[in-house]
């Protein structure tokens, strides 16, 4: 990568949806050479996407909860397996392997408590190897980022 492919990289993390003649322009390269090296990028799954931002309180899901799980096996299968699991709900939004006393950390979306509680029950507490899980909620989102930094 060079500094033209970060500078394509940061121009698109600002704003995916721009002409292909207005990033030619911000970046200083002509359009077909441009084009070349965005294909490029997304083949290399350097760029593994484009998505819109969405304001989920608009949408009817203001509740953030973070579950840290403490699993009883850790196995490549056992956290594999959890991995696996976890894919079918869709309240989860991400998920992180952790280091320390808690294995995941689970970001988990929902309407209202009502909601997370019938994740939890029907969902979370069902799947198998869970020791503990403990919950917080988000009062307020302070800072979020979609561009990553240095690009």
């Amino acid at each position: 990568m060079d500094d033209i492919d970060r500078r394509i990289i940061a121009a698109l993390q600002r704003d995916g949806r721009q002409k292909l003649s207005d990033l030619s322009t911000l970046v200083g390269l002509s359009p077909t050479p441009l084009a070349r090296r965005i294909a490029r990028l997304e083949r290399q799954a350097i760029i593994t996407g484009y998505a819109a931002r969405v304001d989920q309180e608009k949408l009817g899901l203001p509740l953030n909860a973070f579950i840290f799980v403490e699993l009883e096996r850790h196995s490549r299968d056992a956290v594999t397996a959890f991995e696996t699991g976890l894919r079918r709900f869709d309240e989860v939004m991400e998920c992180y392997l952790m280091t320390g006393t808690r294995d995941v950390l689970i970001r988990v979306v929902a309407a209202d408590l009502a909601g997370f509680d019938l994740f939890l029950e029907d969902g979370l507490m069902q799947m198998p190897n869970i020791r503990s899980m403990r919950s917080s909620f988000a009062l307020r989102t302070m800072i979020r980022r979609d561009a990553l930094p240095g690009v």
